[in-house]
């Protein structure tokens, strides 16, 4: 577990406290938005559940990969190392991608 990592999270998720929630997930320590997973850590790691339709795009950047525990990348999850997070401006990005997505999974019935 990262504590520095957590603790950027935990700040960028301040304008959103009532609405999230902590829980252990993945082998790390997740954030959920009104039940809907956003982003987390695990193994030192960011990961970022994105919108699909940002998918391609995102993957194009250096420092993001597909999330694959199994040898199969999980559908709108992305992993992010530390040059893409190492400053506070890069963590809200990353945090208001993951708050993007759970709010589309909010409106769906």
């Amino acid at each position: 577990m990262n504590e520095a990592l957590l603790k950027s999270i935990r700040s960028a998720l301040s304008h959103w406290e009532g609405a999230i929630e902590e829980k252990r997930m993945f082998g790390g320590t997740c954030f959920l938005y009104h039940g809907k997973m956003c982003v987390g850590e695990t193994k030192s790691r960011l990961m970022v559940r994105v919108p699909s339709n940002k998918m391609e795009e995102l993957l194009a950047l250096p420092y993001v990969k597909p999330m694959d525990f199994t040898g199969k990348p999980l559908k709108e999850f992305i992993f992010v190392s530390e040059a893409g997070y190492d400053t506070q401006e890069k963590m809200q990005y990353w945090v208001e991608m993951g708050i993007a997505h759970a709010k589309t999974k909010l409106t769906k019935k």
